[in-house]
């Protein structure tokens, strides 16, 4: 199932997708418009300013595209998926400051390995490309950058095995590893460039458990030495006013921001809040942070000597995404369950600059359950005003200090019309709630999440609705850990894209680079604790599994397709009523619109199955 050339498994793909289809019947084909009328809708998915205006990554009904909104209010789009090819995928974009160049990473079916395309905004002719999964661009002048490079089969030039990362320098066509030299695998190298000065500003991160923050002249990479040592999660914010700014995780776990002098002088700067720090971004006025309370987001604007000056509300519930500075104007974005996007500008005053909210009958509840252990978990219940029925999908994640927050999503909108309930929970593992509930969910303390979890499905069941759990990625983890723990409080399970053998997940891609989340499974103690909530290793017989979708997709470099596809056949070994759905021209990281609505469509139709929906 591991060998995905292999004829008799992509004869199994074919013949998996055929059965899903004869079960869903029609049923796809009727939803499909509905969602279609959703991602019809323009969708931002990331912002950036510089000189000339503001740089965005929308998605529309057809395409990924990356446009220009001039100062002067015009609009542009620089480069469409479409123009790459059929099937292929736009990631992400950086900008250069001055707005003269901009590079675009894009795949073939969303995979996560892909190219990276430099073009002049003035006469878009491509200046440069790379290969392979790149990161962390940061511009010396129009024609010389750094960037980071990402090792994911082969080896570094220095001899490490992968997963590793090393710094580059490139000039006009040739380049040199420059940083990183040594650095064992699983190390994640970021590097920035400050916008009041020269300096660099560098994290070496292990996973997602330690962090030591460097910094130089940018133009000196033999000046970039260690100024902050952190055993806990730590990000370089800038450097301004001859000191950096440095958000680190200890004490309560909760982030404050320390200033660190040229001299080496550490000083508190803005203190720990009882509310998580997400990120932080300068002006030359303000210092903006973006917390959560309760998963929702606020901002508090301090002065440049981190004096606190006021503090930004939205309504209803939502989130705070792409919060960036060039160094005049900080621009984000902020979205909820029936708001797509609002995008503003902040220099003096916050500012509109472009929205798209829906007009729709619907409120969003709030509230607590008690884990097994005595925790408070909190979640978010959306439904429309006065609906009756007791229908829910319960949607969950759980690590990697990924915090799990309102969002649009045009697969959820008909449910919630057909009189749906959608519940997203806030499971120990996120950052929802500070380092400190990360540690809780993370390595030998994993069950923590699926009993957070389980606690929200039988608060729920207890009510007497019908349940359908829904996760991907680690959230598919966490569904399958849910689904053969505790099948008998489940209508319904949908595993998307999931992590299912935690025997042999590091040996699968990249997998190597969670065992600072999950594990190693090659340690005996740490097999112990995987071999006990491992999805794949805990399907019994004589048990009664509720309905079941995996889906996964053929171009996922990220989380091998032999989980979903391992696990479903084990099932399917005992009698559970499970389905497989694969898809061919998708990754982790995404897909063209026309393959989402599709998938999405079929998502949709399973979960009406399973929650009796008409």
């Amino acid at each position: 199932m591991e060998n995905l050339k292999d004829r008799i498994v992509l004869k199994l793909v074919e013949i998996e997708n055929k059965r899903l289809r004869d079960f869903l019947g029609d049923l796809p084909s009727k939803l499909y418009q509905r969602i279609e009328d959703y991602y019809k809708l323009k969708q931002i998915l990331g912002i950036q300013p510089t000189k000339i205006g503001y740089f965005m990554l929308e998605r529309d009904r057809k395409s990924r595209n990356i446009v220009l909104l001039r100062r002067d209010g015009s609009r542009e789009t620089i480069i469409s998926s479409l123009d790459l090819g059929k099937d292929y995928f736009l990631q992400y974009f950086i900008a250069q400051n001055e707005g003269d160049v901009i590079a675009y990473s894009y795949s073939y079916g969303g995979a996560d390995v892909g190219k990276i395309r430099f073009i002049d905004i003035e006469t878009r002719e491509i200046i440069d490309e790379l290969e392979g999964s790149i990161w962390s661009i940061v511009w010396l002048n129009k024609d010389k950058y750094y960037y980071v490079r990402f090792y994911r089969e082969d080896k570094t030039p220095d001899g490490v095995n992968p997963p590793a990362s090393r710094v580059f320098i490139r000039e006009n066509g040739s380049e040199e590893m420059i940083f990183g030299e040594g650095l064992k695998p699983a190390y994640f190298i970021s590097l920035a460039k400050s916008n009041f000065s020269d300096k660099a500003l560098i994290s070496i991160s292990y996973g997602w458990k330690e962090s030591n923050i460097y910094g130089g002249d940018i133009h000196d990479p033999d000046s970039w030495s260690l100024i902050y040592e952190s055993n806990v999660p730590a990000y370089p914010v800038e450097y301004i006013n001859n000191r950096y700014l440095i958000t680190v995780y200890d004490r309560e776990g909760y982030g404050r921001i320390i200033s660190r002098s040229d001299s080496g002088d550490i000083k508190d700067f803005i203190p720990e809040w009882n509310y998580p720090l997400q990120s932080a971004a300068v002006t030359t006025r303000y210092i903006i942070v973006h917390y959560l309370v309760d998963a929702s987001s606020i901002l508090k604007l301090f002065n440049l000597d981190g004096e606190l000056i006021r503090e930004l509300k939205f309504n209803p519930p939502g989130s705070i995404r792409s919060l960036v500075s060039n160094g005049e104007e900080a621009v984000f974005k902020y979205e909820s369950f029936w708001i797509p996007y609002r995008l503003y500008s902040l220099i003096d005053e916050p500012r509109i600059i472009d929205k798209l909210e829906l007009e729709k009958n619907y409120i969003v509840n709030e509230g607590f359950v008690e884990s097994k252990d005595g925790a408070k978990i909190h979640y978010f219940e959306v439904k429309k005003r006065n609906a009756t029925e007791k229908k829910a999908l319960i949607y969950g994640y759980g690590g990697f200090r990924i915090s799990i927050t309102p969002s649009f999503s045009p697969m959820i909108i008909p449910l919630i019309e057909d009189g749906g309930t959608y519940i997203v929970t806030n499971l120990r593992g996120g950052l929802e709630y500070g380092e400190k509930w990360h540690i809780a969910g993370m390595r030998e303390n994993k069950q923590n999440v699926f009993d957070d979890f389980i606690s929200v499905i039988e608060h729920y069941k207890n009510q007497g609705y019908l349940t359908v759990a829904m996760g991907r990625s680690n959230g598919g983890l966490l569904v399958g850990a849910t689904v053969t723990q505790r099948p008998e409080i489940l209508d319904g399970a949908i595993i998307g894209y999931p992590v299912l053998d935690m025997l042999r997940y590091h040996k699968l891609y990249i997998g190597a680079a969670w065992i600072p989340e999950y594990g190693n499974p090659d340690d005996p103690k740490d097999r112990e604790f995987l071999l006990k909530y491992s999805p794949y290793h805990n399907i019994k017989e004589n048990k009664k599994y509720p309905l079941t979708l995996v889906y996964t997709g053929l171009y996922d470099d990220r989380v091998h397709p032999a989980h979903a596809f391992k696990f479903v056949m084990k099932l399917r070994n005992v009698g559970a009523p499970v389905y497989l759905r694969t898809e061919t021209t998708s990754g982790h990281a995404g897909a063209t619109p026309e393959v989402k609505i599709r998938e999405n469509a079929d998502i949709l139709a399973f979960l009406y199955k399973a929650l009796k929906i008409t």
